[in-house]
């Protein structure tokens, strides 16, 4: 017996699509057609093949390709660590950890324009409190601007970054090593395993899923943060601070070249989709090990 086709539920789902394809794909796909023209602010544009891609990458956005990267690993690799971290003294039986899991948000919570305005602040090298306490305690001679060099201003952002995005990753992994079966960690003590095997060998591997997860979360907000470095640097001094976002966008918004804009725009794009499916393979992956290690437990 032939079952009849149903299309009520796919008409229930139209609007979700139809808004979906609205804001999500129009946008890529226009994307995508202006990097193959040379639009600008003047009324017409011309078709212009490759041409905006073979500039892109014969001058110096594979150095800031490279730049962005490393700005992107360095934030994330921090975020993870701390975050792990944190989340393990939280998830300790220690009193008041309710309140310490509190304490841990408001670098989360305040908007992110008055953090990094407060941290331009501790960064200047007349009046902020990092460079003053560097002098008083003999580190420094006189006062440094680290927003003034290029080495200085990049570990700048590096750290406001991380101090905004840590609050979540700790938070998001200690909600994860709470779903640890607790009859795993008895048996493994019972057995004589000391804490950090245990860590290493039945907690690690459990919230692993969870925290590649979040690697991926935060790979992307950091690969579009622009508020950050805007806010601070502008991208400066002499484009030491100049991620793919912030060149993006200074081409195509301050320079209204929005045919080379959008070129960047899509091979960020690209890169996010790569990144993306690379995270789809190692999850897979964890998630075959978590089940293996669950079952040999059961």
């Amino acid at each position: 017996m032939t079952r009849r086709f149903d299309a009520f539920p796919y008409l229930l789902l139209l609007p979700a699509a139809l808004l979906t394809l609205a804001i999500v794909a129009w946008p890529v796909m226009e994307t995508f057609r202006l990097s193959f023209t040379n639009a600008s602010i003047r009324a017409t544009e011309d078709y212009v093949g490759f041409q905006n891609y073979e500039r892109l990458f014969s001058g110096g956005f594979v150095a800031i390709i490279w730049r962005t990267l490393l700005w992107v690993t360095l934030s994330v690799v921090l975020k993870l660590a701390m975050g792990l971290f944190g989340a393990v003294l939280l998830n300790a039986a220690v009193p008041g950890r309710t309140i310490f899991r509190v304490l841990v948000m408001p670098p989360w919570i305040v908007p992110i324009a008055i953090g990094v305005f407060m941290w331009s602040w501790m960064y200047n090298g007349q009046f902020g409190m990092i460079s003053g306490l560097l002098q008083r305690w003999g580190f420094l001679a006189g006062p440094f601007e680290f927003l003034g060099y290029r080495n200085s201003a990049f570990l700048a952002t590096v750290v406001t970054d991380v101090w905004i995005g840590t609050p979540l990753v700790t938070l998001y992994l200690l909600a994860a090593m709470q779903t640890v079966p607790r009859e795993l960690h008895e048996a493994a003590w019972v057995d004589g395993a000391s804490r950090f095997y245990r860590f290493r060998r039945v907690t690690l591997p459990l919230i692993a899923p969870s925290l590649a997860t979040m690697a991926l979360l935060s790979a992307i907000w950091t690969f579009n943060s622009f508020e950050i470095i805007w806010i601070l640097t502008e991208g400066g001094p002499r484009n030491a601070t100049t991620t793919m976002i912030i060149d993006t966008y200074k081409t195509a918004i301050s320079r209204f070249q929005y045919g080379a804009g959008a070129a960047r725009s899509a091979t960020l794009l690209i890169l996010l989709m790569l990144l993306t499916g690379i995270y789809l393979l190692l999850l897979n992956r964890m998630a075959r090990r978590a089940r293996r290690l669950e079952e040999a437990s059961a």
